[in-house]
């Protein structure tokens, strides 16, 4: 019998890292949502729900930081993966975001290479990346594991990347936007603005675009990701996302409405 130790299979914050990048690199499908509205309750939904992961939106929404800390903060202890989406990186907010427990950063409006070097360095610590450490947070566990296991934890398991690309061009090629990055993610809703087409125009032109980002996350080991307002073959066809494997369905709000609206239908 074998006396080595076997290792300790990551916890928290780093095991649902672990969780989310197995299922992307084994070609299996994570399922998750937007949050927009503030309070505890759409968080402790999404967990019973069992849905795989949620997407706590600074972007689109009237939410602000210390609302979204608080639901990373829930979403940690109810054992549900969330991401925080970004409209631009502040390397001060997304340490505190992931301090809070946040699995993870989407960055929108990706077009540069130097957009992703500035991702990459805010949410590594040295040598890999930027980021300024601390042990006062519940994603280090206070400091309960002392600091050379939490910086071990994090050089195995680093934050999840995910690359929005969402404009008909960009300033750097597309698999330099995606090396590095866990996700490369297409903004389907602003990709068909940026492309000109209106919801009746042939979807050809967002189509190939979403194809070319589908290439360039093969070429670089990304997976390849979307937003899509349901989660039917259609939807995931019209939008070119049949084969991604980070899917954002609709949002709290466009749950909730279409719920509200089946509850007014004629019956």
């Amino acid at each position: 019998m074998s006396t080595s130790a076997e290792p300790t299979p990551p916890t928290g914050v780093h095991g649902a890292r672990a969780r989310l990048r197995a299922t992307l690199r084994g070609g299996g499908q994570l399922v998750g949502t937007f949050v927009k509205l503030p309070g505890a309750d759409v968080i402790a939904l999404a967990a019973r729900a069992g849905v795989d992961f949620v997407v706590v939106d600074l972007e689109h929404s009237g939410l602000d930081e210390r609302t979204a800390t608080d639901q990373l903060r829930l979403a940690a202890l109810a054992g549900l993966p969330a991401l925080v989406r970004v409209p631009a990186v502040d390397p001060g907010q997304v340490n505190r975001l992931l301090e809070a427990g946040a699995v993870g950063v989407q960055l929108s409006t990706v077009r540069r290479r130097a957009d992703v070097e500035a991702l990459r360095a805010a949410s590594r610590y040295a040598p890999h990346g930027r980021r300024s450490i601390s042990l006062a947070h519940p994603s280090a566990g206070y400091g309960g594991d002392g600091l050379d296991r939490y910086l071990a934890a994090e050089a195995a398991h680093p934050p999840v990347l995910v690359a929005q690309i969402e404009t008909a061009t960009t300033d750097d090629p597309l698999p330099a936007l995606l090396t590095g990055v866990d996700v490369g993610f297409v903004g389907t809703t602003d990709l068909a603005v940026s492309l000109g087409l209106s919801s009746t125009d042939d979807p050809g032109p967002l189509l190939r675009r979403t194809g070319d980002i589908a290439d360039a996350a093969r070429a670089t080991g990304a997976a390849l990701g979307g937003w899509v307002a349901e989660r039917s073959a259609g939807a995931l066809g019209r939008c070119g996302l049949t084969d991604a494997r980070y899917l954002v369905v609709g949002s709290d709000l466009q749950l909730l409405g279409a719920g509200l609206r089946r509850l007014a239908a004629p019956a």
